[in-house]
């Protein structure tokens, strides 16, 4: 298991860079795809796409194999968030997603995080994409970034340039106190109370911080997941929606709070080792989705 999240990691090195890559990086690195991927890879076809399905809203099979029904796009303005990268045209999820954006936001001002900034969702009718992330295919995951809304309406080129911070020093995998403060961590404690969310995933070093100076109830640690990556944001994921029977939710989080011999796993050398060479997996077409999703990908 422990090498099989290895390899689903390498899988997705490149995601906690892409996060924040800019117009002209992302553009490069999307060429260099389309290059190389067949004619009928699932990314190509979902990640070509402008607009949502024009159906009823649904989440169609799993985080990192399904499609979205139905979208609605994250305004990218609001008076508690601002969207990131717009020309990745990644700003859209279930109707359950961004609603739950929208109070999150707010309740983060209340605790003095002055606004988000929403990094990647999911494209208009979710599915592969073409760069960075294996999952937020199905409308029910949004970044984060740990960088705060400045008191004014940036820029489309600011919002194209402008990177966040990490929260780690990346050289010795431990936490940054220069860049981690508590507001930080109490915004992350925030969209973990929130029931609908399902997992939040954090780079390791951030969730020892966190199992370090978490006082009283540690029951929303459990949601906070250690993963590759995401230092410079976090992952927050929604649970399916209720009644929606083609969405495939991941098993609960295990009980606890999730400090103990899994995160020590993760601060040891095990997760950092290097892989044996493998043959590179043919990508994804629409056939390997639900059957349900090349009606989305053709509905007008």
């Amino acid at each position: 298991m422990r090498r099989l999240a290895l390899s689903l990691a390498l899988l997705l090195a490149a995601s906690p860079a892409l996060a924040q890559a800019t117009f002209e990086e992302t553009n490069a690195e999307i060429a260099k795809a389309k290059a190389s991927l067949p004619a009928d890879a699932a990314k190509l076809l979902f990640g070509g796409i402008a607009k949502p399905a024009p159906l009823a809203a649904r989440s169609i099979g799993s985080y990192s194999r399904g499609c979205l029904a139905g979208a609605v796009a994250l305004p990218v303005d609001g008076k508690a968030w601002q969207v990131m990268r717009l020309s990745r045209n990644r700003n859209w999820g279930h109707p359950a997603l961004v609603a739950f954006l929208e109070r999150f936001a707010e309740k983060g001002r209340k605790i003095g995080w002055p606004g988000l900034l929403v990094g990647d969702m999911s494209q208009p009718r979710g599915g592969p994409m073409i760069t960075g992330h294996a999952s937020h295919q199905i409308g029910l995951d949004a970044d984060v970034w740990f960088l705060p809304m400045p008191d004014r309406e940036l820029t489309r080129a600011e919002r194209e340039t402008i990177s966040a911070v990490s929260m780690v020093k990346m050289a010795t995998r431990e936490i940054d106190p220069a860049t981690w403060t508590p507001t930080r961590m109490a915004l992350v404690r925030q969209a973990a109370l929130d029931p609908e969310v399902a997992r939040i995933f954090v780079n390791p070093a951030i969730k020892k911080a966190m199992c370090d100076t978490a006082t009283g109830d540690r029951a929303w640690l459990a949601k906070v997941r250690p993963w590759y990556g995401h230092n410079y944001h976090f992952h927050v994921r929604l649970a399916c929606p209720a009644g929606v029977a083609d969405c495939k939710d991941q098993d609960n989080v295990p009980s606890g709070d999730g400090c103990g011999a899994d995160l020590a796993w993760w601060l040891g050398p095990e997760p950092w080792k290097p892989s044996p060479p493998e043959k590179p997996r043919p990508p994804l077409t629409l056939a390997d989705l639900p059957a349900a999703c090349s009606q989305v990908y053709v509905a007008e």
